[in-house]
């Protein structure tokens, strides 16, 4: 307990020291941008040159402080000559030349709005510029499409100065018919003013002060804020299939950012973060993330899982479109079947997510998003290759087909070739074979007219793998041939519907249906194992949002139901079972000026797992705008699929023992587990930028569990409920921050705690290190007339010793350590933007070339009573290099 208490209290330290940077302001000291040692130098001398007695720059805070004594030249002369010299300041803005001239370490981030431009007049507004209030991109993307509807040919609204410019043709519209329909959108102008109903009924973060005059800024805006998942709760958009208010909007917001107007802790990955390594699927989308460990669990088939919390994928649920994805049989290798370049965003939630989701989330959710929004038509290509033998294409294609209609058209094909071997034990470190991947998505928006939107789309997936060892023939029996083999074939077809309608005069109130069907079979063999599944998955949810007075009180309520037909075949053993669960759910947000509550239940009827009750609580409380505290606590059930989720142990001599209770699912209960978390996030100025530190501190407790033992032998794997306790506390600091302009810096240190009460006693759970590290640094240079720039990113991890499974029975020359090593993985990749649309990358993963060297226990003797191709811990590919081409047309 005191090790907790310590390690929290060094969070807490780490999170505050920074801030000590920070000074108070005088009446003497004025905002003045700068990036380091040389403006300092240059702002000083200036101020001297200009009269000051004193002058004193602190580029942590942004802030000269100036002493002129009695002598005639005033501030306002003095920060006019600082403006002169290329440095912004609250009074007046340097002028393009003179920012330009300054040396490249020099260009700060232009966001001061200062009250002149020096030598110039304060701005005036221009023609067909008028006055509309708002507060966020939200509000941008709604006045922007108003403005289009009413007969505009474009519109830009600028936050800032709480302004409008319209472009249209006068002989087909007319300023004021263009603002009549922005007021009534919600949005009060110069002109016209709002109804309160409709004022009323924007989401909350959109209610601007009606009371500011025109002209004055307006304290209340956040575009830095906007998000895709705030969006959508918003609107409920996207859990009902329409296209939402702003979600094409692009502000100059980080890759990767913690949305500070969610009550959970809600990470927003876009496209940039994604572009920042190979990526080429959803598997290898986190390795610039902190949050998220991946790590290969098998030696033989290659799968990578993701563990979050200090748990396994399977206690997080994996979504896309906010529909169920990877779950099931496809646990073991679904996280291929997403290929990077189809990814348009993910949303990662830490701890308990919302009710309206589903049940089964534990530990949390990743929500990815495929490419279906784009302001113009644009088709990609990207050609992928590494130095190994892999090999892969993508196309995309997004394009609108009429004001309402617009599709998506995704292609990927990949092939691995080589025969790949560095640790030279005659297995191949990854499996050989193809896939063909390809998707069809048409969106539906008709949201300001009828009220409707609408979005379908269908998948089909033909994957195919050979691994073993070298020189083994898929197309021989393995009775017929000595070596080794490992074939999975998998083909999974997918189609599904998300329709919603708003009300008409009521923006705020909607109804929302998704409907899914899921097919998904998988035949394979480990040798001389077998293994084959089907299943069928129908999945229904209806929603219906609105409020309760004002959208201060919101609800959501509706029905959900789910239908998993499974047909498995492990040897001679066939395992059929259907699972049926209907359920019900209401969730509760109450907005308030610095806190936001998230209460929600649902209920479940499992005609396996019985009724189940699932509560969920999120609360965020804004202390100040930089600094918020979240809570949450929340309950989640699943059923366990033992042999789809424990495949990776299957390359191995293990046989398989089922300790039975009177459960349902293969004679097992289902699992159950609280989840509990708290985090802290503080915003503060450092170098004159925004940087951010965020601790937070979770701890599952499983009431029941499905126990996956690997300690009572070494030749067997064990499954039984748990009997006593299991548990994991998982603690986290991050932080971001930017030395220099285009230079992002991102530390992290995790700690974690994971025990289980197993049959012979308490132990570690094995393969989880309790500390790891985290350091990704980004570099990009300045952009050219033509859109070029490069961009250098490199990823290092650090991961702690872990406790290995027990293999002390084995002869002397089969045992493993008590404990793994630890490691540090390091990959980079450097990329060149040539124009807006061609783009070239070149790349490294573990380019420390660590790779475990004892990955197979006797690989010798495959089909010997010790060889295990489970007990991975560590890369298995020494450092590996590739390159790869982006083509837009």
């Amino acid at each position: 307990m005191k090790s907790y208490i310590s390690r929290i209290i060094l969070g807490i330290f780490l999170l505050y020291t920074p801030i000590l940077f920070a000074q108070n302001l005088s009446k003497s000291q004025f905002k003045v941008k700068g990036n380091c040692d040389m403006c300092k130098a240059r702002i000083e001398s200036t101020a001297l040159k200009a009269g000051a007695k004193h002058a004193e720059y602190s580029v942590d805070s942004q802030t000269l402080t100036l002493d002129t004594g009695n002598s005639s030249p005033s501030t306002d002369d003095i920060l006019k000559k600082v403006a002169e010299a290329g440095h912004d300041n609250e009074k007046f803005k340097a002028s393009d030349t003179a920012y330009d001239a300054l040396p490249g370490c020099c260009h700060y981030s232009r966001d001061i709005q200062p009250e002149t431009v020096a030598g110039h007049e304060h701005h005036s507004k221009k023609e067909n510029e008028f006055y509309v209030k708002g507060n966020c991109e939200s509000c941008k993307a709604r006045i922007e499409k108003a403005a289009r509807n009413a007969g505009a040919d474009s519109a830009e609204w600028n936050a800032e100065k709480q302004t409008v410019v319209l472009n249209f043709n006068p002989a087909k519209t007319s300023s004021d018919k263009i603002l009549k329909n922005i007021a009534d959108a919600g949005h009060d102008n110069e002109k016209y003013t709002a109804s309160d109903t409709t004022y009323k009924g924007l989401p909350s973060c959109c209610l601007y002060d009606r009371d500011i005059p025109f002209g004055e800024a307006n304290p209340k805006v956040h575009l830095e804020e906007a998000s895709d998942s705030e969006h959508a709760d918003h609107t409920s958009a996207e859990n009902h299939g329409k296209d939402i208010e702003g979600v094409t909007v692009t502000g100059s917001k980080a890759a990767t950012s913690l949305n500070k107007k969610e009550a959970g802790m809600v990470f927003n990955i876009d496209r940039k973060e994604l572009l920042k390594a190979a990526c080429c699927n959803l598997s290898e989308s986190f390795e610039t993330n902190a949050t998220v460990d991946v790590s290969f669990s098998n030696a033989v088939t290659g799968t990578k899982q993701l563990k979050m919390l200090g748990l396994d994928q399977k206690y997080t649920s994996l979504t896309k479109g906010l529909l169920p994805e990877i779950r099931g049989l496809a646990s073991a290798y679904g996280l291929n079947f997403i290929p990077g370049r189809w990814i348009e965003s993910i949303q990662l939630t830490k701890g308990g997510s919302t009710v309206t989701n589903g049940y089964e989330s534990i530990t949390g959710q990743i929500n990815t998003e495929l490419l279906k929004n784009a302001e113009k038509p644009e088709t990609s290509l990207n050609l992928f290759a590494d130095f190994n033998g892999r090999a892969e294409a993508n196309i995309t294609s997004v394009s609108k087909i009429n004001d309402q209609w617009s599709q998506t058209f995704l292609l990927h094909g990949n092939g691995t070739f080589g025969d790949t071997d560095m640790n030279y034990d005659s297995f191949l470190d990854r499996p050989k074979g193809t896939q063909v991947n390809a998707a069809y998505l048409l969106n539906y928006n008709d949201l300001e007219k009828s009220g409707f939107g609408s979005h379908f789309g269908i998948n089909f997936i033909k994957d195919e793998r050979t691994s073993g060892q070298i020189g083994f023939d898929k197309n021989v029996s393995q009775k017929e041939q000595a070596l080794y083999g490992v074939g999975i074939d998998i083909s999974r077809f997918q189609v599904w519907n998300k329709t919603g309608y708003v009300f008409k005069g009521k923006p705020y109130q909607s109804l929302g249906w998704m409907n899914q069907y899921i097919y998904h079979q998988q035949d394979s063999f480990f040798g001389l194992r077998n293994y084959s599944g089907q299943q069928h998955t129908y999945y229904s949810n209806l929603i219906f949002e609105s409020i309760l007075g004002n959208t201060n009180h919101k609800y959501k309520a509706g029905a959900s139901f789910m239908y998993d037909d499974y047909d498995e075949t492990y040897l001679t053993d066939q395992l059929k079972r259907n699972e049926i669960v209907p359920g019900a759910f209401a969730e509760y947000t109450l907005t308030g000026l610095k806190y936001t509550l998230v209460a929600g239940a649902r209920i479940d009827f499992h005609n396996l797992a019985g009724t189940q009750f699932t509560p969920r609580l999120n609360f965020k409380y804004d202390i100040t705008p930089q600094t918020i505290v979240r809570l949450s606590a929340g309950r989640g059930f699943r059923t366990a699929n033992i042999f789809a989720e424990s495949q990776q142990y299957f390359a191995s001599n293990r046989s398989i023992q089922i300790i039975q209770n009177g459960g349902n699912i293969y004679g097992l209960k289902p699992e159950i587990a609280w989840n509990y978390g708290a985090s802290l996030q503080q915003e503060f100025k450092l170098f004159g930028r925004k940087s951010t530190v965020v601790a937070d501190f979770f701890r599952t407790d499983f009431k029941d569990q499905a126990m996956v033992d690997l300690d009572r032998s070494p030749q067997q794997l064990t499954f039984y409920n748990l009997e006593g306790k299991s548990f994991a506390n998982s603690f986290q600091t991050q932080w971001d921050f930017t030395p220099f302009k285009n230079f992002d810096v991102r530390l992290a240190y995790k700690y974690y705690d994971v025990q289980a009460d197993y049959l012979d006693g308490r132990r570690d759970v094995p393969f989880m290190a309790k500390n790891r590290g985290f350091v990704n640094l980004a570099y990009s240079t300045n952009k050219n007339e033509k859109g070029a720039f490069w961009s250098f990113d490199t990823t290092l991890n650090w991961v702690g010793k872990q406790r290995l499974p027990d293999t002390s029975t084995n002869p002397v020359e089969f045992q493993l350590p008590a404990h793994s090593e630890s490691y540090a993985v390091l990959n980079a990749q450097i990329s060149r933007n040539f124009n807006k649309k061609i783009r070239a990358y070149i790349g490294g993963e573990n380019l420390t070339s660590y790779y475990q060297k004892n990955a197979i226990v006797d690989f010798k003797n495959p089909f010997g009573n010790y060889f295990d191709g489970g007990m991975v811990y560590a890369p298995i590919m020494k450092a590996n290099l590739y390159i790869g081409v982006d083509v837009a047309f």
